[in-house]
């Protein structure tokens, strides 16, 4: 199944200011602030594997969802996140008020190490494959194995077409959510487990 993405990056634009304007704003910055873009240059690119199935039809508010780091990554502040690493979050409502027949929309916030201990986390989906969608592989993958993560802090906002049948996926870096996912064709919406989801995370703060 082939995959389009429509990937957004947005570059700090800078204001233009007349001479009189500027002077009576000199504490300001004379560059406009891109939203999101301090979360982002705090975030690195990890690959994590569906540990449930997902049925919107079935799916209710706060209802719980984790998935599985498949590499070690160090978070920006010095936390190392080790492989095996659970990722948990919740079915939320979608944010960035999408219009579709369907929605799906999941918040991941905090990462559960074996120690026991709970890393609170900003977690943004920025890729989804299911199993078995990717087809370049000349050998069998492993869940959360599908495909590279190549996301880089200059992409603010995430539009994957067709992540499954007649679904897409939206997500923005600004958003207080992970993601969600919309069907504008029908009713429901399954991502099956084994899916890899791609994601943006940093600390929380």
């Amino acid at each position: 199944m082939k995959h389009s993405f429509k990937t957004l990056a947005v570059a700090t634009a800078v204001l233009g200011l007349p001479l009189l304007a500027y002077s009576q704003t000199s504490t300001q910055s004379a560059q406009a602030p891109v939203t999101g873009h301090r979360e982002a240059v705090r975030m690195v690119p990890v690959r994590a594997a569906l540990l449930r199935s997902l049925d919107a039809t079935n799916e209710q508010s706060g209802s719980a969802v984790q998935v599985k780091l498949v590499q070690k990554v160090t978070l920006t502040d010095g936390t190392v996140l080790p492989n095996d690493t659970i990722l948990a979050g919740e079915v939320t409502v979608d944010d960035l008020q999408q219009q579709g027949m369907s929605k799906l929309a999941l918040r991941f916030n905090k990462a559960l190490l074996k120690n026991g201990s709970t890393v609170p986390i900003k977690a943004t989906i920025v890729g989804f494959y299911g199993p078995g969608t990717v087809t370049y592989h000349a050998y069998g993958v492993e869940a959360g194995d599908q495909a590279p993560n190549s996301w880089t802090d200059g992409t603010l906002q995430v539009d994957q077409i067709s992540v499954v049948n007649d679904v897409d996926l939206h997500s923005k870096i600004s958003s207080a959510n992970s993601g969600v996912f919309v069907s504008t064709k029908k009713h429901d919406i399954k991502l099956d487990s084994g899916s890899e989801i791609q994601f943006a995370i940093g600390p929380s703060k």
